[in-house]
């Protein structure tokens, strides 16, 4: 079922002086989200399909991909920038071996000085789209500067890092050697490289792994999850982690297992991990994290915290809704509400629930919804619960949020 938030998104635009909608003529959103939000700095951009707006799909992928990109660029263009401020994408594909040809139309809007970038496979797109890009966009060019490690190498159309001002975005940097093409044959292994890589990114913009605000680990079912946690929680502090949203994808290019992207912030002094009183500390994620005024909260999922916790929703409407109230934790002990939220990432298990999820989802946002992408990672699970009675996970929520103050 298709949803039409235009008119109600546009008498909003205006109703936050901190942040402001943008909607372009004739675009039509198919849930409860804007397609972009300024909010100080940056622009968020949701995750744009390959639909005219006619709601008719190009016949061939390369046009596919093209209108995926004229979507986001009348976006980018209605908040009064180009697409040379955007400084971090994110492509999903759900046949990872388009890759090569996404790249090549890619390259024609990326010229010169391309975004951060991460790509992954994943099952299933809302609209049936084979493809999907988000973005952040930066407001004063001036700001972007590209991060390249010495010797650094890459056939893609990114660049490693794009720091604006002290914040820094890193491209996806996979468990495969860049000189060789080869993955190593053990995950552990793959997990290091990938973090190696990572911080090779980190260091030339003159950070650390202390310096990181959001992660997302993306892996294959071929690393399992307690070995890239081990390696992972090896880099940080206790207690003090990035926050993070770890999906397991269908693929990643190259044939890659593990990926991380992510956010980081050259003044540490700007950096403030916060926890709610009923989460303990982690090795692995921070419930939220500040970054100056930007606050990124790790995915949440309808798990209920405490010593008999768990998942124990059965349908995807009841864990939306404790999953926003597991959201709503974090942002209330930063003194924040849903309306400062500026973007989110859904991930779901079964796209023939979208309208399900968007109806829960819609209730806790206003008139003007964060921006927002959403994907199907992985084929839906068995809807079964266990021996102790928890149910299947069937989706996670992450959110950024833009304090007023």
């Amino acid at each position: 079922m298709k949803y039409c938030w235009a008119l109600v998104l546009l008498l909003a635009a205006n109703a936050l002086a901190e942040r402001r909608v943008i909607f372009p003529p004739g675009v039509k959103t198919v849930g409860p989200y804007s397609p972009g939000i300024l909010a100080g700095d940056f622009l968020y951009v949701s995750g744009q399909g390959a639909r005219r707006l006619d709601g008719q799909m190009p016949a061939t992928f390369d046009e596919q991909v093209t209108q995926c990109l004229e979507n986001m660029k009348m976006i980018v263009e209605t908040a009064g920038l180009t697409m040379e401020h955007v400084v971090y994408t994110h492509v999903y594909l759900e046949n990872m071996a388009n890759y090569d040809a996404m790249n090549r139309v890619y390259a024609h809007y990326f010229p010169r000085n391309p975004p951060a970038r991460a790509t992954l496979g994943i099952h299933h797109l809302p609209t049936d789209t084979p493809v999907e890009i988000n973005a952040v966009a930066v407001r004063d060019l001036a700001r972007k500067k590209l991060i390249v490690p010495a010797g650094y190498k890459s056939g893609a159309p990114l660049t490693p890092g794009i720091q604006v001002g002290d914040r820094l975005y890193i491209s996806g940097q996979q468990g495969r050697d860049p000189e060789t093409g080869k993955i190593p044959a053990d995950p552990g292994d793959q997990v290091t490289l990938a973090l190696d890589r990572f911080h090779q990114v980190l260091a030339a913009a003159g950070m650390e792994f202390a310096n990181v605000v959001f992660v997302n680990p993306y892996l294959t079912a071929k690393v399992p999850m307690q070995t890239m946690n081990r390696a992972y929680a090896s880099r940080f502090e206790f207690g003090n982690t990035p926050g993070r949203a770890t999906i397991e994808v269908s693929s990643l290019p190259h044939d890659a297992n593990i990926e991380f992207t992510g956010v980081a912030i050259a003044d540490l002094s700007k950096r403030r991990a916060v926890r709610p009183k009923n989460m303990p500390p982690s090795p692995t994620a921070s419930p939220c994290v500040f970054a100056g005024d930007t606050f990124y909260c790790s995915a949440k999922s309808g798990f209920i915290p405490g010593p008999n916790g768990g998942v124990f929703a059965e349908s995807v409407e009841d864990q939306v809704r404790q999953t926003m109230r597991n959201l709503l934790d974090g942002l209330e002990e930063a003194g924040l509400d849903f309306s400062n939220v500026v973007a989110s990432n859904v991930y779901v298990d079964n796209l023939e629930e979208f309208g399900k999820m968007n109806g829960v989802y819609a209730k806790y946002f206003g008139a003007a919804p964060p921006a927002r992408t959403t994907i199907a990672p992985l084929a839906p699970v068995e809807r079964k619960r266990d021996a102790s009675g928890h149910a299947p996970m069937v989706e996670q929520i992450s959110i950024i949020a833009v304090t007023d103050r």
